[in-house]
């Protein structure tokens, strides 16, 4: 019997130690949302910053199209000499050719992910200036939390989006950026 006390007095320690201290009521949710994609689309960096990418992409096609077309050339001129050339001499050629056509598709894929990060740069800089602007926002409508548009499935009144008011003091704050092509990738957040 003793044991069986042990036993239960045992589990009902067990069972105390793992039971959750009450918590406070959490606050109730003051809700204000953003639509971040459209921020991007319709505030004047978010043009600007689209604007130079589209330059520096067509730029990028522009020189790796005419490089593409001068291999091509080259190709078409090594088929024809493929049939006449001595074995070793056609080895070597076909060599040369492949290690242009890889040099190419590198410098292809350099361009994307200096465009990419590039973008990802002048992203991360608006969002930074975004920042003590949506503080701004949550501080004046007395909200507690935001959500991005995109995750709302239905509102029935139009006064929790801020969306217009962070374009326009974004306009006002950082109106222009200049996107950095030469710019290091942003580093992965921190968890």
């Amino acid at each position: 019997m003793t044991r069986t006390v042990l036993v239960l007095a045992l589990a009902g320690f067990a069972a105390s130690a793992f039971t959750a201290p009450a918590l406070a009521d959490p606050p109730q949710p003051k809700i204000v949302v953003l639509d971040r994609a459209a921020i991007l689309q319709f505030s004047k960096v978010g043009q600007d910053i689209a604007r130079q990418m589209q330059t520096y992409a067509n730029q990028a096609k522009a020189d790796l199209s005419a490089q593409g077309r001068s291999l091509q050339n080259e190709g078409r001129a090594l088929q024809q000499q493929v049939a006449i050339l001595a074995p070793d001499v056609k080895e070597k050629r076909l060599e040369a050719f492949r290690a242009k056509e890889q040099a190419l598709q590198g410098a292809a894929q350099r361009k994307d992910e200096q465009l990419k990060a590039g973008f990802a740069q002048a992203r991360m800089t608006m969002e930074q200036a975004l920042g003590p602007i949506l503080q701004q926002l949550v501080k004046e409508r007395g909200a507690n939390l935001v959500l991005d548009k995109q995750a709302v499935v239905f509102a029935n009144a139009a006064g929790f989006d801020v969306t217009a008011d962070a374009i326009n003091r974004l306009n006002q704050k950082l109106p222009s950026l200049k996107v950095n092509l030469n710019a290091p990738p942003p580093a992965a957040p921190k968890k």
